[in-house]
């Protein structure tokens, strides 16, 4: 590895360490739940799961999951 592949290496290593130089502004991933696999979708603070109780409640463990891991990476949660 040559010596500025590895200064950028190190440069990366710290970027990731730091949080707050993160903002998600949209996403969806699949998210495997307990008993199934779940599609969550993000869009500039709105979460959307296909699972039942998002559908009724607007929030569900999934979404929740995502707020607190993202805390910080992302803007405050709004309902859709």
């Amino acid at each position: 590895m040559d010596s500025g592949l590895i200064g950028k290496v190190e440069k990366a290593k710290r970027y990731a360490e730091d949080r707050h130089r993160f903002l998600f502004n949209q996403f969806d991933l699949n998210f495997h739940g307990d008993n199934s696999e779940h599609h969550v979708s993000y869009n500039k603070g709105v979460f959307n799961c296909d699972c039942e109780f998002f559908i009724t409640h607007k929030r569900c463990g999934h979404s929740m999951a995502l707020e607190i891991l993202l805390k910080g990476m992302i803007v405050e949660t709004v309902e859709a």
